[in-house]
């Protein structure tokens, strides 16, 4: 204890703790006079030992502040101790830094009247701040854009949908489709933008190491521009170096993405002018070949002081660009992450109203091998048998389910449906099937239930392949189905080429059953219907035809009774109404003439024309659309 007594008596404790501490220490008067400063001040603001000692304090304070820190001295008098006043304090090299001091009034004890001021640099904190509100902002605007990319599509195919169902001439109707097939394809990069962000922040995201050829690859990618790059009247080109007229080992679905984005992102900055790909060998050593690919713009340029932002996530270079321009600011993030997961780096060169260029490279292993990829190959080789796999989707949304069959009926697959987990656990015990397509949430058992029941049978049922199929591809979504017993999963939505590759790049499915005669599908005879209109839009797809039929046959009966219950009770306003809404079906199925008379019970019961007659106009009617119905059960085939 003595020794401990004489060490703070002889003030040894003051060169630890006040001269060799990381704080800055003033002692100042309470006109702002400095009569000691410690060393750090050297460390923090670049002054030398007691070189502002003398000098006023408030001569080093921000102009614009002063008023404030004065009037936060003048309270500080009137307290023992005030914590946390914020400042900024002229540096040596003339810059400003952060400070925030503590004030210790030397009134209260000493008598004096000064304060001890125990600062800290909080530069750091506050730019940290600065940065935390920025990207917070970022998002808040990223949040509004994505909503406004997502509601625009969706928008647009309710709105062409409303016409559709209108009469509408054929040439009238292809435009509609063709809209809404476009914000289809809108909607989906979108989403795709969204789960590939997820995929790659939760590290989920595989990398392929399959043979490819940039020759092969480059010009397909680019023809897919082709149209854009007309409408807008831009040259667009591109140029492979002769050494690159190799196989390559890596992942083209990755290197595609990365140059769609990139290329997408030119298209949409460029009003005139060009946009040019340039791949070239970088450099070529023992095993590995370094692809350089430069995408040069003669569009609109970056800010010199926006560059070092655009590859954020969020971001674009200014809030106005996702107004004038659109998009959700992910495509240059994803294009960076992409390439720098596979080891590689991108860069920017740009002026404004010159133009940009960004220049990615790329490893990859070299091989000998002169072969096309595997998938083309396998791809033939499926397209060569009569019958390829029984696949068991459980789907309980009718287009989503018409929407898989069809695929897979294109590669000869034979397609059994269950709208519920329980339905398919009961169709796996009674029939053979290669692989299970399995929706994730479904009504009275949903998909991960499903999948723990059939891992929990014998085998050979229990080992079936089961794929999820997910709208929700999150990582926890993720980590859910393959807890539940799931090989796989495939966000939705998915296109054919994600289907192929996942059933027979990655999981290599191939049938395990003997194959069966697919019944070859022949026209019958009818009087009442006419399908050819069907056969036209979906390219004689007899899948989606059979699917139509079946809709109207199951759904229509109700409708026709509602119908004449409202003609009997007089009641126009829904007679008009149930007309208009199911005459579409007629022309979706050939039947003009029930079209025509349902046409006409519509326009008589909106302007109430001739009511008297029509109940009985409305029974006949109904009475035909019966015989309808029962042709069109009957028919097996079409």
């Amino acid at each position: 204890m003595k020794s401990l007594e004489n060490y703070i008596q002889k003030g040894s404790f003051y060169k630890a703790v006040v001269e060799d501490g990381s704080d800055l220490i003033f002692i100042v008067d309470y006109e702002g006079n400095i009569l000691y400063h410690n060393a750090s001040v050297h460390d923090t603001l670049g002054y030398r030992p007691k070189s502002l000692i003398g000098k006023n304090f408030f001569d080093f304070i921000l102009p614009d502040t002063l008023p404030i820190l004065k009037e936060a001295f003048k309270q500080s008098q009137k307290r023992a101790y005030t914590q946390k006043i914020e400042f900024q304090f002229l540096c040596k090299d003339r810059s400003y830094k952060f400070l925030e001091f503590n004030a210790i009034n030397l009134k209260h004890k000493e008598k004096l009247d000064g304060f001890i001021l125990d600062c800290r640099d909080i530069t750091q904190r506050k730019k940290d701040a600065e940065e935390l509100v920025r990207l917070g902002k970022a998002k808040e605007q990223f949040l509004a854009n994505i909503s406004h990319e997502i509601r625009t599509p969706i928008n647009g195919i309710a709105g062409m949908v409303t016409l559709l169902s209108q009469n509408q001439t054929p040439h009238e109707q292809d435009a509609y489709l063709s809209a809404i097939r476009s914000s289809a394809e809108n909607l989906k990069v979108i989403i795709n933008d969204l789960l590939d962000l997820s995929a790659i922040d939760s590290g989920k995201l595989k990398f392929e190491k399959i043979p490819f050829n940039l020759t092969d690859l480059l010009p397909s990618l680019i023809n897919t521009f082709t149209y854009q790059a007309r409408e807008k009247k831009l040259n667009l080109g591109y140029s492979i170096d002769d050494k690159l007229n190799k196989i390559l080992l890596g992942d083209p679905v990755r290197l595609n993405q990365i140059l769609i984005n990139l290329i997408s992102n030119a298209m949409k900055f460029t009003h005139s002018g060009s946009i040019h790909v340039n791949c070239t060998s970088d450099r070529d050593q023992k095993n590995v070949c370094w692809v350089r690919i430069e995408v040069s713009d003669t569009g609109v340029g970056i800010p010199m002081e926006k560059i070092n932002t655009i590859f954020e996530s969020f971001s674009q270079a200014d809030a106005s660009v996702t107004r004038r321009y659109g998009g959700t600011g992910l495509g240059l993030t994803i294009a960076k992450q992409l390439v720098e997961l596979q080891n590689g780096r991108i860069t920017v060169i740009s002026q404004e109203q010159v133009g940009s260029t960004f220049i990615v490279l790329l490893p990859y292993t070299k091989t000998k091998s002169i072969s096309k990829t595997a998938s083309v190959t396998e791809k033939k080789n499926l397209e060569s048998k009569e019958y390829a796999l029984d696949v068991l989707l459980v789907e309980d949304n009718d287009i989503n389910r018409l929407y898989a069959k069809t695929i897979l009926k294109n590669w000869n697959c034979f397609t059994e449906t269950a709208e519920n987990g329980l339905v398919a656990i009961e169709k796996l015990k009674a029939n053979n099937f290669d692989v299970v397509l399995m929706d994730v949430q479904m009504p009275v058992m949903d998909g991960y239930e499903a999948t723990h029941a059939i891992r929990m049978m014998s085998s050979p049922l229990k080992d079936i392949p089961i794929v999820a199929l997910t709208a929700n591809a999150t990582k926890t979504d993720v980590e859910k189905c393959f807890a539940a017993g799931m090989n796989d999963y495939l966000p939705k939505p998915f296109t054919p080429d994600d289907l192929y590759r996942k059933l027979f790049n990655e999981l290599k499915i191939k049938p395990a059953h003997p194959q069966r005669k697919i019944t070859p599908i022949v026209q019958a005879e009818k009087s009442y219907y006419n399908l050819d209109y069907l056969k036209e839009v979906s390219g004689n797809n007899q899948d989606f035809i059979r699917e139509m039929v079946q809709t109207f046959i199951t759904t229509l009966p109700q409708t026709l009774l509602e119908l004449k219950e409202s003609s009997t009770v007089e009641n126009w306003d829904t007679l008009s109404r149930l007309a208009h809404q199911i005459k579409p079906s007629f022309t979706l199925m050939g039947l003009e003439f029930l079209r025509n008379k349902v046409a006409q019970i519509e326009e008589r019961a909106r302007t109430r024309t001739k009511l008297e007659s029509l109940p009985n106009v409305v029974a006949d009617f109904v009475k035909h659309c019966n015989y309808a119905i029962d042709e069109l059960s009957r028919v097996k085939s079409f």
